[in-house]
């Protein structure tokens, strides 16, 4: 199984949103070849950030929750997400109304575009 790593420090995240970066209604995807090694070669490093605007910190962890899950789907399915890379996923109010079927094709599709 996948564990998901974050990212820790500053430094980290400004490397990564200097990079690729696909936009959506629901979400933004950051994305950066992977500059430093994850703990365990199966992990993938991914950090999930949401914007104090949003709402209180019950909305804000039930949208990380809900993208965390659509991730955790995703790469059960080869080749979904490239292990290669970094990415810092950012929620966005509108996530929260949304189902997971709506946003899962969604986010398939932005981490195919990131591939390229």
């Amino acid at each position: 199984m996948v564990k998901l790593e974050s990212l820790k420090k500053s430094y980290q995240f400004k490397k990564v949103l200097k990079e690729k970066k696909v936009h959506s209604d629901f979400f933004s995807i950051f994305a950066t070849k992977n500059f430093y090694k994850p703990k365990y070669k199966s992990n993938l490093i991914i950090s999930f950030v949401m914007k104090k605007k949003i709402g209180n910190a019950v909305k804000r962890n039930k949208i990380r929750r809900k993208l965390k899950a659509i991730v955790q789907k995703l790469l059960k399915k080869r080749g979904a997400i490239n292990r290669d890379y970094t990415y810092i996923v950012f929620g966005k109010s509108n996530a929260y109304a949304q189902k997971h079927d709506v946003l899962l094709p969604l986010m398939e599709k932005s981490f195919s575009k990131l591939k390229k």
